[in-house]
């Protein structure tokens, strides 16, 4: 059985000309060197076609970039034990990823709760509230970079959690897309 949060079209693939990176399990250290190189590195494929115009290529590395990086420091801060995929498209005017990993029952159940809150309202106002929680010290601030990728960058998520016959390990894919600039503008 599978669990699905966010737009269900959206989790139906990273479409064609996909560019899939692998990332080896090994020790967390290594993991978050790999979250910004990776990034980085999907952010200038992608920007390289803005090349004529500075600030468009200026744009589109940056939103790009702050996207793929959020997606693959989650996948490695809460993965259990095995690889973390990367996978990116474009295609016209949208830049999309997919980045899979294993998590444990109780990261899924947790990260379930805050997908529940997130995506029932509207990001800008949920963006605002967490922010004053964690201003008041009340918050854990959860969920604060998915939400200002939603409200300040227009981003769309799908989140997908597998089954599996072990208890332990739970597949869980993300979705995300983000419009950009026609190259040809």
């Amino acid at each position: 059985m599978t669990t699905l949060f966010g737009l269900e079209d959206l989790a139906i693939g990273t479409g064609e000309n996909v560019t899939r990176l692998r990332l080896f399990e090994g020790p967390l250290d290594l993991g978050w060197q790999h979250c910004a190189m990776t990034s980085d590195f999907v952010a200038e494929f992608v920007a390289l076609r803005y090349r004529s115009s500075r600030n468009l290529y200026k744009e589109v590395r940056h939103s790009v970039g702050y996207l793929t990086n959020e997606l693959i420091e989650n996948a490695v801060k809460f993965r259990t034990s095995g690889e973390v995929v990367v996978e990116a498209s474009i295609s016209t005017n949208i830049f999309r990823a997919k980045v899979s990993n294993y998590i444990d029952r109780d990261t899924a159940e947790q990260f379930q709760r805050l997908l529940s809150e997130i995506t029932a309202g509207d990001p800008g106002d949920l963006l605002i509230k967490r922010i004053e929680a964690n201003a008041a010290g009340t918050g854990a601030g959860s969920g604060l970079g998915l939400l200002t990728l939603m409200s300040d960058y227009g981003a769309h998520f799908a989140w997908v959690f597998g089954s599996t016959e072990e208890d332990r390990k739970i597949p869980l894919e993300t979705y995300a897309s983000i419009t950009i600039p026609d190259p040809s503008n």
